[in-house]
């Protein structure tokens, strides 16, 4: 798609050319050249120097769209401005020049939008992790002792024993996602950052559905959530803020500390023995409180994680049973975490399985922000 981006902005400058050749008549090009202005032979040449001009711009946006893909609109939109007033001044000979433009600005404005959304999200991730203190403490086999037996099963199996706390995780992931239960699943990238505590996390994810391209963001912080899904970066499509989503973002960050076993130790949880496979975590934060169930296998594996959740950020949204069972598991830092699973709205009128994830790549305390996740090292069985 970026090649095909190239092309037509360097070809729209071969066109520009064209204009620049005819005004000092170093080609014959078949133009009447006439201008909605009359212009003397001295002004023909002056829009000429124009179209040479807007050409190098073109040939400019096009060599970034590919060396620079985010930062490439920037110079697009002064050449698409420069050509669009060239295409007006000679509009007989000219104006389908304007279709091109036209077409041209859809990929410039999307461009320009998530430029926009991801400035946003590198400032929200530096609030976020902002005098996050890395590594924490080494676990210690006797912190486990008062967990559930299905819970200390699975750190001990996870490997967190002897290993510091993170403070920071930073994760990457690929699966698909849909909005409807008969609808194809639409291929999603997603990366995520989290800071253990206080707990919060940043959650990104792009995808296409129905031909537009769709950039999102799930926070959860100081014990509130907010979900942001735009179009293009520049519509907002959801906007969601308010108790319910401010539980179903708790909901995510105490099911998804299985990417960072030690934080199942954090005193702001509480776990409830169940059996011998079953144990329920209450989180609590800021006054907020939530509670999920997790399976352990009888080899420590974790299974899956259950939970009532809001389904929606409507004021009469209904708690609904909500699932994300594991199907691969890895080891990242010597850590072994889940690395794929569902995420699966279990209602009355049947499973509604609405996002499929991959982790792919994971790190523990990061050198910085930019810091590369690591890949899996595959443990265990794939379901």
């Amino acid at each position: 798609m970026a090649f095909v981006l190239a092309l037509l902005l360097a070809s729209h400058g071969v066109l520009h050319l064209l204009g620049f050749l005819r005004a000092f008549d170093l080609a014959s090009i078949p133009l009447s050249g006439r201008t909605l202005i009359p212009l003397s032979p001295r002004g023909s040449q002056v829009l000429g120097v124009g179209w040479l001009l807007a050409a190098l711009l073109l040939f400019g946006a096009a060599a970034l769209s590919l060396a620079r893909p985010a930062e490439w609109w920037a110079l697009g939109a002064v050449a698409l401005v420069a050509s669009q007033l060239l295409i007006v001044i000679a509009w007989p000979d000219a104006k389908a020049g304007t279709v091109i433009n036209l077409l041209l600005l859809v990929p410039c404005l999307s461009a320009f939008g998530a430029s926009r959304f991801f400035a946003q999200l590198e400032t929200e991730k530096a609030t976020l992790l902002l005098g996050a203190d890395r590594p924490g403490m080494a676990v210690t086999q006797s912190e486990l002792e008062p967990l559930p037996p299905p819970i200390r099963r699975w750190l001990e199996q996870a490997g967190v024993v002897g290993r510091p706390r993170p403070q920071v995780v930073h994760l990457k992931q690929r699966g698909g996602m849909r909005t409807q239960k008969d609808a194809d699943f639409s291929s999603a990238q997603a990366e995520q950052w989290f800071r253990i505590e206080p707990p919060g996390f940043l959650w990104q994810v792009e995808l296409q559905m129905m031909g537009l391209p769709i950039l999102g963001r799930d926070r959860y912080q100081d014990g509130a959530g907010h979900m942001w899904i735009t179009t293009f970066g520049l519509f907002t499509l959801v906007n969601g803020r308010g108790p319910q989503i401010d539980q179903g973002t708790a909901l995510r960050f105490l099911g998804e500390l299985v990417w960072f076993p030690s934080a199942a130790l954090s005193p702001r949880i509480r776990w409830e023995p169940i059996d011998d496979r079953w144990a329920r975590a209450h989180f609590s934060d800021r006054g907020l409180e939530v509670s999920a169930d997790f399976e352990i296998d009888e080899k420590g594996q974790f299974l899956r994680l259950t939970a009532r959740r809001y389904m929606g950020a409507e004021a009469d949204a209904k708690l609904e049973l909500w699932e994300v069972p594991a199907t691969a598991w890895g080891r990242f830092q010597g850590v072994e975490v889940p690395t794929k699973g569902q995420v699966v709205w279990r209602l009355k009128d049947g499973d509604f399985e609405y996002y499929r994830w991959e982790i792919t790549a994971l790190e523990f305390d990061p050198a910085g922000p930019g810091g590369a996740p690591a890949p899996a090292e595959v443990v265990g069985r794939s379901l």
